[in-house]
């Protein structure tokens, strides 16, 4: 009786050692798994925080706020209208107004601010453009709805050219990071001397030439004149080259030429 009590006390022992020293290991196990799921969780903020910062970045340069683009008034639409008909003769400095709020840099919006981007003389601009291609064509004796689809179409893409022209130019001083809207809005300043264009076609072909060509140097000297102020105020980059950054600049200006006479060669 007493030898079997002392094998269940020792078997009782070992058991309990055994258990003993597997729930050591447990919670070994769930103070190490605890301590990589915190590392894995501090790594794991980590990375989406920079995520995050990056696809906030993303938006904020690839969408803005495109309210902030149509925020504009009847004085506003006159004086641009004359800024990008007749650039050389604005008075003042071209630089964006800032306003200060959260710590945050930011622009006023163009009913404050002749000088800032807006999408909605471009749009109206391209809706007239396009307006008077079909009656230009109507005039003609073209006029379809095949022909004004190409109009339209014509009109769409040397809009991305434009865009694309700007961004070249821009990424090749190293400013890259303008809101696409503001590239946008520029670009989109070229229909209005386009409509300008369009307006005169049907009055002979050297009118036409005359007109697309003091278009093209207006267009030219606003586009030179806007990207000097985003190199300079916006970007902050200096070019050391300036050779180099003139023949850039007068490569953008000369290459208003070909395309607005391309826009304004309707049913050609």
């Amino acid at each position: 009786m007493y030898e079997k009590s002392q094998t269940y006390s020792r078997l009782f022992t070992q058991v309990s050692c055994k258990e003993s020293d597997e729930i050591e290991n447990v919670l070994h196990y769930v103070a190490g798994s605890d301590l990589i799921r915190n590392e894995l969780g501090a790594y794991g903020e980590k990375i989406l925080g920079s995520g995050s910062e990056y696809v906030q970045t993303s938006i904020s340069r690839y969408i803005s706020n495109p309210r902030y683009y149509f925020e504009v008034n009847d004085d506003y639409v006159k004086n641009k209208l004359k800024v990008v008909l007749l650039p050389f003769l604005h008075k003042g400095h071209w630089i964006r107004a800032v306003e200060g709020g959260g710590g945050k840099l930011s622009y006023k919006p163009p009913i404050h601010d002749i000088n800032a981007p807006d999408l909605y003389i471009p749009m109206m601009a391209f809706g007239t453009y396009v307006v008077l291609a079909g009656f230009f064509l109507g005039i003609n004796g073209k006029f379809s709805p095949e022909s004004l689809g190409i109009q339209f179409t014509t009109g769409l893409l040397c809009w991305l050219l434009q865009v694309l022209l700007l961004e070249a130019t821009l990424h090749s001083f190293g400013g890259g990071d303008i809101p696409l809207l503001d590239m946008v809005s520029y670009a989109g300043y070229t229909f209005v001397g386009a409509a300008v264009i369009v307006a005169v076609r049907a009055f002979g072909d050297y009118l036409f030439s005359v007109v697309t060509l003091w278009e093209s140097f207006c267009m030219g000297v606003l586009l030179v004149k806007t990207m000097k102020r985003i190199l300079i105020s916006e970007v902050q980059s200096f070019e050391k080259n300036s050779t180099r950054r003139n023949y850039i600049l007068l490569l953008m200006a000369a290459a208003q030429i070909p395309l607005l006479f391309w826009l304004g060669n309707v049913g050609v």
